[in-house]
């Protein structure tokens, strides 16, 4: 059988793209050398968000007395049943992406997938298992996988990844984290929360670099107070044991650990699978596509991690569902400018759009509409310590180019902002939208009305430029 698709990788973008391909009549095989679900399901997103869910249940017992709840004083928080509920969750997941496929929607095929390059009348050539499949198109979903620290002397037993970390039951009394990612910060909250004291080394100048710098302050300040040290502007020259030794402007110090978490970002899996054998062009950060996800070589697609863009399992769905459109005839594009970033940390953070550093660099006019997350009574009952902030950015033709919160919940929020931005809509256009009452999210309806206020416009300041 000659197949219409052949996807190689089954996480999200993998997965999500032999659903609708299948869905839509296309003969579809899908290749996995795991498990289904990718890093996500099974290493990354769920494992992460089950152990916050548990944190932050143990956090509000621990404070029951403000909600008017009585409970006894000796609390504890028991890790192993918490891997345990963690598990089960990621078994769930893994049952409901595997019960999606069928001979209807796509064969499904585990092993080692490997390019051998195409036939003589252009047909892509998979082998797998000893076995030879073709296909008309082939959509790339390699994902990606940590990145690793280029120093000469690394030479420690103290090292370990976030999945180590993540089922491991013991809790470390001193934790050392390279990176300030989205990772290291929901890792950051975990151990935090369990007594764990906490040292972050960032190399740039602000924690979560594609984050608005204003946003990232307010949280790693936040942070500050609850313990959690920040090293910013580091540069990390060897790991002896449990310390590891950075510079900041030239000056030596040194950070001890019981472990080092090493989560200095994520490269694309380019390697091992045949890639080689296609006429594809990469760059450094991964498959170079249009936004159509078409590479460079006819009929060949990409979507998920391995395209360098966002690293998110929403994205990867999005650039999947526009690959197999694409390949349907249908008209589509991926707006890279629409695609939200969520930091389940505490508290959370969650943005779209175009951050206030990329317009001051681009010399792009704007406005900067600033509302504390206070002012909606629904986020006062939940949250009453924390001030929050909600940040809009509106260009000359009153835009609306990107939406910043920082507050617990705002995670679930943010879509009414996404739609906004990928909509183009103006300040007068999403005034109209009506939210309801009482929801974190209408806190964005009250920023509008500041909107026509007169206030100053951003411009870029050179005097402001970050040497």
């Amino acid at each position: 059988m000659i197949f219409d698709l052949a996807i190689i990788g089954g996480g999200p973008a993998g997965f999500f793209a032999a659903e609708c391909a299948g869905n839509q009549g296309l003969k579809v095989v899908i290749f996995e050398k795991e498990d289904l679900g990718g890093v996500c399901i099974n290493e990354g997103c769920i494992p992460a968000k089950s152990l916050l869910h548990s944190i932050q249940a143990y956090n509000i017992v621990k404070n029951a007395e403000k909600y008017g709840i009585e409970v006894d004083k000796d609390i504890s928080f028991n890790m192993p049943l918490a891997l345990k509920r963690k598990e089960k969750i990621i078994r769930n997941m893994q049952h409901i992406v595997s019960s999606k496929f069928n001979d209807d929607i796509a064969t499904l095929i585990y092993g080692h997938a490997f390019i051998k390059g195409r036939t003589t009348d252009g047909n892509i050539t998979i082998n797998c298992n000893n076995q030879s499949y073709q296909s008309h198109n082939l959509l790339i979903c390699t994902g990606s996988r940590p990145d690793t620290l280029q120093i000469p002397d690394i030479d420690s037993s103290a090292i370990c990844t976030y999945d180590a970390l993540l089922n491991s039951s013991e809790v470390p009394q001193k934790l050392v984290i390279i990176g300030g990612g989205q990772v290291s910060l929901e890792l950051a909250h975990i151990y935090n929360s369990l007594g764990t004291k906490i040292i972050i080394l960032e190399q740039n100048d602000e924690i979560l670099l594609d984050t608005d710098n204003e946003i990232s302050a307010i949280l790693r300040e936040e942070y500050t107070k609850r313990g959690i040290v920040t090293y910013l502007n580091t540069e990390i020259v060897k790991i002896e044991g449990n310390t590891v030794y950075f510079k900041i402007k030239g000056r030596s110090m040194t950070a001890e650990g019981e472990k080092i978490l090493c989560d200095i970002g994520r490269v694309p899996n380019l390697e091992g699978f045949g890639l080689e054998n296609l006429d594809v062009e990469c760059y450094r950060k991964g498959i170079r596509i249009n936004n159509q996800m078409q590479t460079s070589e006819p009929n060949v697609y990409a979507a998920g991690d391995v395209t360098g863009f966002s690293k998110s399992a929403h994205a990867a769905y999005c650039e999947s569902s526009v690959a197999i459109n694409t390949i349907l005839g249908i008209k589509d594009q991926m707006n890279f400018k629409a695609v939200p970033t969520c930091v389940f940390s505490s508290p959370e953070i969650a943005q779209v759009g175009i951050t206030e550093e990329m317009l001051n660099l681009a010399w792009q006019p704007h406005k900067i509409i600033r509302i504390p997350l206070t002012q909606s009574s629904r986020y006062i009952i939940q949250d009453e310590e924390f001030e929050g902030l909600c940040k809009l950015i509106v260009g000359e033709d009153d835009t609306i180019l990107g939406v910043h919160i920082i507050g617990n919940n705002c995670t679930e929020s943010i879509i009414a902002a996404v739609m906004a931005v990928e909509s183009q809509m103006t300040i007068s256009e999403w005034k109209k939208i009506v939210f309801p009452y009482p929801t974190i999210g209408e806190i964005m309806k009250g920023a509008l009305i500041y909107a026509h206020i007169p206030f100053e416009q951003h411009k870029y300041d050179r005097s402001n430029t970050r040497q």
